[in-house]
């Protein structure tokens, strides 16, 4: 499937707790049908939002369903799941993020779960100066989002910015934060402040108070924020560890068919 990355491996100590941000999809089917299709899992919690489209989903623990437009799928693939992402065929672009999101050595060979949340779920709050965020996780004024009980305590956030309006938001003073242009241009305060365009990441150093803003076009971004783990990260396709042996020991399960551990179906409200 044909996708934008915007952090992988080499950033991982900047972007902590955080490991990966894709966005993938296209008006054209031939760039996304061929989709993420069975692969495996450990370690990591994945997120996926859907913008555009429809992305069929299913896995080992027996859960599928359909992701469709405003949908979020939070999956914390623990100590092991086996699962696939199918984009549909749709009049029009296809387009999401997927966002991976390190768990804790504990919680590494935690139980597999999953959240599946449709747009309706997800609260918009919308601001005295006309901005409105989706709040899927964290808070965002008087608002919690639906996703709670994340080990690495993230804020993430679906921005849209009025023409010439602008946003502010006082993160952790201790939790890694980050922007990713969506739609329009906005220039975030700070003391390299350039506008930001569709398809680009800003990085904020720790504590500092997310302030933008909107062109005459208006903004859209993402903002996320998370408690970084400060652990060593062993990395090798879609399994994160801590040590190299974790790592070995995860491809021999995997060669011997006892990489799954748990084959029921685990949903957390």
């Amino acid at each position: 499937m044909r996708l934008r990355r915007s952090f992988a491996n080499p950033e991982v100590p900047l972007f902590d707790p955080f490991l990966l941000l894709d966005r993938f999809g296209s008006s054209n089917p031939a760039d996304y049908l061929a989709g993420f299709p069975w692969h495996p899992h450990r370690g990591i919690e994945t997120v996926t939002y859907v913008l555009d489209g429809r992305v069929a989903h299913g896995d080992t623990l027996g859960n599928s369903g359909v992701i469709g437009a405003g949908d979020v799928q939070w999956m914390n693939s623990g100590s092991g799941i086996i699962h696939q992402e199918m984009p549909q065929r749709t009049e029009g672009p296809m387009s999401g993020f997927q966002l991976w999101v390190n768990l804790p050595a504990k919680e590494k060979m935690s139980d597999p779960a999953y959240r599946g949340l449709s747009a309706g779920d997800i609260p918009e709050v919308t601001t005295d100066a006309g901005s409105r965020v989706k709040v899927v996780a964290g808070t965002f004024g008087a608002v919690e989002g639906p996703v709670r009980g994340i080990p690495v305590d993230p804020t993430y956030l679906d921005v849209r910015v009025p023409a010439g309006g602008s946003f502010e938001l006082a993160t952790h003073p201790d939790h890694t934060a980050f922007v990713h242009g969506i739609e329009g241009v906005g220039t975030f305060e700070g003391r390299d402040a350039q506008p930001l365009d569709r398809g680009e990441t800003a990085l904020f150093a720790p504590g500092v108070s997310v302030r933008m803003h909107a062109s005459d076009r208006g903004a859209r971004f993402l903002l996320v924020t998370g408690r970084p783990l400060h652990e060593p990260v062993a990395w090798y396709g879609p399994i994160v560890m801590n040590r190299p042996d974790e790592l070995a020991t995860a491809m021999r399960e995997l060669r011997s068919g006892e990489f799954v551990k748990h084959r029921r179906p685990i949903v957390e409200e």
